[in-house]
């Protein structure tokens, strides 16, 4: 009798193939537009790509931790919008006499990281799901941020502030390096923190990391709060970078960074990737975009490119062998 072949690509390829594949599709990706377009490699442009990407990797960071519980964060806009808000109004400014220096900066972090730990201790303690609690603090934190600014745009004139953007280090604009020293720390949050392995646990099995002694809202609530303080960095860079705050600040960040974050290959129910996974996806959707205008894309087709991204990338990092239900 013969013995049975063994499929081509077995449980352990597909789990390999599923890990390298963001890496592969950012390689083939940068080839095929450089091949279109030899401009793309030109250094000014690649600095672009970099300053581009510095906004998304620091939202995306504070996503990833949220989503590797198997949770879902719709708060970055409010988020990002009470931490532009508070650095722009508490810093030098044309609507006030307000002049704090880097204290509005610490200000605005405080704000974001406290918004994150409330959304986290309502979602706990109410036991509301985590997409309504933080759909209604998104909308809470976007409506305060008008209000304080009065329906309009107030210009951020803190030189200091605004060099995050228009200063450079070894050619690359400063807001860059603290996107890279945001990624560095969440690194070191994940891979070498008791936080980090307790949130990776929570997402590999709730039921089975509460029986190990992980203490499930206390660990959701830091969470939360870790993913403010990076929403709340991210909405500093942005002011900085538009040397403004106002009312569509936010637009379009949330979908930006849950499709980095899944382009990358962190799975939407939980425990599997990572932060360095979002590194690759941010690069991927930003190259992405970059390539579309070199070569003259419609904005409205590049929409519809990166929905088709994120749905590709959703079917790809789901094992939908193991899913009883879809829902």
């Amino acid at each position: 009798m013969s013995m049975p072949r063994p499929a081509l690509f077995g449980e352990s390829n597909r789990k390999r193939l599923r890990r390298w594949a963001p890496a592969l599709v950012l390689m083939l990706l940068c080839t095929l537009i450089t091949i279109a377009n030899p401009n793309f490699i030109e250094p000014r442009n690649l600095i672009r790509v970099a300053n581009s990407a510095a906004v998304p990797l620091t939202l995306a960071m504070g996503l990833t931790f949220i989503i590797l519980m198997g949770s879902i964060d719709l708060s970055v806009e409010g988020s990002l919008s009470i931490a532009a808000m508070v650095t722009v109004l508490l810093a030098a400014n044309d609507a006030n006499a307000n002049s704090w220096g880097w204290f509005a900066v610490a200000a605005a972090i405080a704000a974001s990281t406290a918004l994150g730990a409330l959304t986290g201790a309502i979602q706990t303690f109410l036991r509301i799901p985590s997409f309504m609690a933080t759909l209604g603090i998104w909308f809470i934190g976007l409506g305060v941020s008008v209000y304080m600014l009065g329906g309009s745009a107030v210009r951020l004139m803190d030189p200091s502030i605004r060099d995050l953007a228009l200063a450079r280090f070894l050619g690359f604009p400063l807001s860059v390096w603290v996107a890279l020293g945001a990624f560095l720390l969440a690194c070191a949050i994940q891979y070498h923190t008791r936080l980090g392995r307790h949130i990776l646990a929570i997402g590999g099995g709730e039921e089975v990391a509460e029986l190990s002694g992980i203490k499930l809202r206390r660990v959701r609530i830091a969470a939360f709060a870790l993913a403010g303080f990076f929403f709340g960095l991210a909405g500093i860079l942005a002011a900085a970078q538009l040397g403004r705050s106002d009312a569509v600040i936010a637009d379009g960040r949330l979908f930006a960074a849950v499709t980095a974050v899944v382009v990358g290959g962190t799975a939407l129910t939980g425990g599997e990737g990572g932060v360095v996974n979002t590194l690759i996806g941010v690069l991927i959707v930003t190259v992405l975009g970059n390539g579309m205008i070199l070569l003259g894309v419609s904005p409205y087709v590049q929409q519809s490119v990166q929905g088709l991204l994120i749905i590709a990338a959703v079917a790809l990092s789901l094992d939908r062998l193991r899913l009883q239900i879809v829902k």
